[in-house]
């Protein structure tokens, strides 16, 4: 049986540890280089999403969630994820004094951090999604949202047919909302179903 990390650095990873549970999946945190060497997935989670560059930075795991994704290793972000795994982050003014860190750039999308809005702008929303025959009650909290999309990536599954909320490029998925938060776990599968392939 394949092994899935989350990376636990912070975040809602319990949550997605929780979620595999149900689909009787492995799952490792990964906090360290030394435990990429035993998974065969990598689930990057939602979070506070400039934190959790600056742990990767601090943890120096970088290189070693690149060189997974060139050697295939399918991988995972949802919500602050997505945007760690984009090629390019849009900040707008009240960000241009964070500290900015540079995306892992694994997906050929561009993304603007907190564009559905902030936490009180926090909404759920049902979405027909590729591969999923019921439509996939989604649960939105300070979303980012995907500005521009790669000739190469597949979008899955969007809201109102303008707004792309799932999208894969070859191993590389992502996710702007917390399927870790439901009680739905098809899309966990769905990203089982990509390591299975493997």
């Amino acid at each position: 049986m394949p092994v899935i990390g989350v990376l636990a650095l912070q975040g809602d990873f319990v949550e997605h540890i929780n979620m595999l549970d149900t689909l009787e999946v492995n799952s490792k945190e990964i906090r360290s280089k030394n435990q990429f060497k035993n998974i065969d997935g990598l689930i990057i989670p939602g979070g506070e999403s400039t934190s959790i560059m600056r742990l990767i930075e601090i943890f120096d795991l970088k290189n070693e969630i690149i060189s997974c994704s060139k050697k295939g290793m399918p991988i995972w972000g949802t919500c602050a994820g997505m945007i760690i795994v984009a090629q390019n982050i849009i900040h707008n003014e009240s960000q241009d004094k964070v500290r900015k860190y540079d995306p892992l750039n694994l997906i050929d999308i561009d993304v603007n951090r907190n564009a559905f809005g902030r936490q009180i702008d926090s909404f759920e929303h049902d979405i027909d999604v590729e591969g999923l025959h019921d439509p996939y009650h989604s649960i939105f909290i300070r979303a980012p949202q995907v500005s521009r999309a790669g000739k190469n990536v597949e979008i899955l599954a969007s809201i109102n047919k303008t707004k792309p909320v799932i999208l894969k490029q070859d191993n590389i998925l992502v996710s702007s909302f917390h399927p870790e938060l439901t009680n739905d776990n098809r899309i966990h599968n769905l990203f089982m179903q990509m390591v299975l392939r493997r």
